[in-house]
């Protein structure tokens, strides 16, 4: 779920050519993105190659007396592609990009622990003929698993720049912009390393003995953890522990934190309604953009909570852990364990996840899993569940030794993750699963506390593209959505035509609410979820949403204040149908709280999403299937579940 690009800021993938370019190069976990991040600082843009949709992270960094390009290519293990991502890392190096010359110089980052399977990868890139600087990460571990490395034999044997790096701590940067400054001087080899594969190997051990190399001992921790992690029973049982633990952490430790941010929006909102002296002006300013941003920023604790986890458990080793132990889950579904790793990527967003499908080697495979990623539940879920569980279940309320607003919360991601393994089945069964059977490589780390710097740069990252949607997408809505409830203008005579104290404000406003554009739009589309329990009020949450599920939150919030400005919370929760055959029942009730629940588990309410899918694809046509079968599924697996709950509560 790393992005190599984690301080990125939006760019195009226009590369300056007037300044030196060189190439990050090396496998995944080798610690490629810790240097990149170490060399460029805040200086680093995303964009794409020419041509092709394969992101590309470009970054500037300051050496001697002048500037320098610094660009992350693809994690790969072998310059023989076999997936989207592989094929950009060998037409970067051999200069096959529309408009764009090779590299002038490369920086091929090794891991010391697995430098043996690195140099078959090293023998490769050398045999392109690029100056070439080698740079060694993970010497520390090695020494303290009693391995051995001559650095400097090293570079003697291989005949380029060795360059000895920490990049999680810092260490040998600066040693490394030294060597960037002398790229046009690096020696190279006298005879590039041979082509055929057991001569390459004998390369391979040559280069290695001359450096005195002595592969270090396996990690003992490690062997002893993963045979438990590992275990096909007992992995699982861990795995389940995990998830279970993880939503009682998120639920448990941001509960605090969520009602301060709650109050201090609530009592900002109360500072402008009090002092600003024009009405609308004041309903504007505090109920559409304080209290309708402030409604989605309530749940940035969860956000913030849920990313550190993740930021952790990647850290610290584990999620490679649980591809592997899900590799077999996948293959049920036709897919393997690289699928996994971009399902995972769709517990942040789905876009992400999506974008990851360029490391799967099949065409099929990559569609299947594009097209199950939005059933995953990602973070713009989070508030919408929040609250929902919230109105379900009380926070008192335990089963066993565990609280039920964190069990139903596990319950709506193992929703997710199932839904989305029986779509990939679905669409792989429909795409034919017959085929080649290509190879599936994956690294097992071993167990490393991850640096705090790069726990906090990841969760800082989530926050921040959170707070952006907020005063972008969300705000744009919130206020639009303000206007409609807010419009037409009501006067003096019509309210008391229509039997309402214009001194009341907590009758006018639900009159206005009542009389709205926004009303009028809700019971347009009536028909389409009245048998979902629905009214107009969560119809018009259903439609804001399209922009971004958590615009849903504010649209609550807002028809909530609206109809009692004082007590918006309260109102929340006591409100009842305003019309038709339930008119005065309770809107909220379980049955209805379960519909809206499953309906956002498997709609696909973001219209990014489906832009994306139509950039991966070339164009509509899987866009639009995807849209369409996640509306219909989530229209009958809403109905389904409001008529299991009513069945259920007698």
């Amino acid at each position: 779920m790393k992005d190599a690009g984690c301080h990125a800021e939006a760019g195009g993938g226009a590369v300056d050519t007037a300044l030196p370019r060189l190439a990050l190069a090396g496998s995944p976990n080798a610690g490629k993105t810790s240097i990149f991040n170490a060399l460029t600082g805040l200086h680093a843009k995303t964009g794409n190659y020419p041509g092709v949709t394969v992101s590309r992270f470009v970054g500037t960094i300051q050496a001697g007396d002048r500037r320098y390009l610094i660009e992350d290519l693809p994690g790969t293990y072998s310059l023989d592609p076999i997936s989207p991502d592989e094929q950009i890392m060998v037409d970067v190096l051999d200069g096959r990009l529309d408009g764009e010359a090779p590299p002038d110089a490369l920086l091929v980052v090794v891991d010391a622990t697995t430098l043996r399977r690195s140099l078959r990868f090293v023998a490769q890139v050398l045999r392109r003929g690029l100056p070439t600087c080698l740079v060694v990460t993970f010497t520390d571990e090695m020494t303290v698993r009693q391995g051995q490395l001559d650095l400097s034999a090293l570079q003697q044997a291989l005949g380029v720049p060795v360059v000895r790096v920490l990049g999680n701590r810092g260490q040998g940067i600066d040693q490394l912009r030294e060597q960037i400054v002398r790229w046009p001087t690096w020696p190279t080899p006298a005879l590039p390393p041979p082509a055929d594969a057991a001569e390459a190997d004998a390369w391979a051990e040559s280069v290695l003995s001359f450096a005195g190399y002595r592969a270090p001992e396996r990690h003992r921790i490690t062997q002893r953890v993963d045979a438990v992690l590992l275990h096909p029973l007992w992995g699982t049982i861990v795995f389940l522990a995990v998830m279970v633990a993880f939503f009682q952490t998120v639920f448990t430790l941001a509960a605090p934190l969520q009602g301060y941010v709650e109050s201090f929006f609530g009592g900002l909102s109360g500072l402008v309604t009090t002092h600003v002296g024009n009405p609308w002006l004041a309903g504007l300013l505090g109920d559409a953009i304080i209290g309708g941003i402030g409604a989605v920023l309530v749940f940035v604790p969860q956000i913030m909570l849920l990313f550190l986890l993740i930021s952790l458990l990647e850290g610290v080793g584990y999620m490679s852990r649980a591809a592997f132990l899900m590799d077999r889950v996948m293959a049920r579904a036709g897919l393997e364990g690289r699928a996994f790793v971009a399902l995972l990527s769709s517990f942040a967003c789905a876009i992400p996840g999506i974008m990851a499908t360029r490391t799967l080697p099949s065409a099929k495979d990559r569609l299947a899993t594009m097209m199950a990623a939005p059933l995953m539940t990602c973070s713009a879920r989070l508030p919408v569940y929040v609250l929902l569980i919230g109105l379900l279940v009380d926070p008192s309320t335990r089963w066993g030794p565990f609280g039920a607003q964190g069990l139903v919360m596990f319950g709506m991601y193992l929703l997710g993750a199932v839904s989305a393994m029986t779509a990939a089945w679905v669409f792989k069964k429909l795409g034919d699963r017959t085929g080649p059977l290509l190879p599936f490589y994956m690294e097992m780390p071993p167990y490393r506390i991850p640096s705090a710097r790069s726990v906090l740069i990841a969760v800082g990252d989530s926050a921040k593209s959170f707070l952006r949607k907020c005063t972008t997408i969300i705000a744009v809505t919130t206020v639009s959505l303000w206007l409609l409830l807010n419009l037409p203008l009501h006067s003096t005579a019509d309210l008391r035509a229509h039997g309402v104290d214009p001194g009341n404000d907590t009758a006018v406003s639900a009159y206005v609410a009542d009389h709205s554009y926004a009303a009028g739009l809700g019971h347009l589309v009536a028909p389409v979820f009245d048998p979902l329990g629905f009214d107009w009020r969560i119809n018009i949450g259903v439609l804001s949403a399209q922009s971004a599920r958590e615009t849903f939150v504010a649209t609550l919030g807002q028809v909530a204040a609206a109809e009692n400005p004082d007590e918006p919370s309260t109102a929340l929760k006591e409100m009842t149908y305003t019309d038709g055959p339930h008119a005065g029942q309770p809107l909220f009730t379980a049955p209805t709280i379960a519909a809206l629940l499953v309906y956002f588990a498997f709609a696909l309410q973001c219209m990014a999403t489906v832009g994306i899918i139509r950039r991966e694809t070339g164009g509509w046509k899987w866009p639009l299937i995807a849209f369409g079968y996640l509306t219909a599924l989530a229209w009958i697996m809403a109905y389904a579940a409001r008529t299991i709950t009513a069945i259920l509560a007698g």
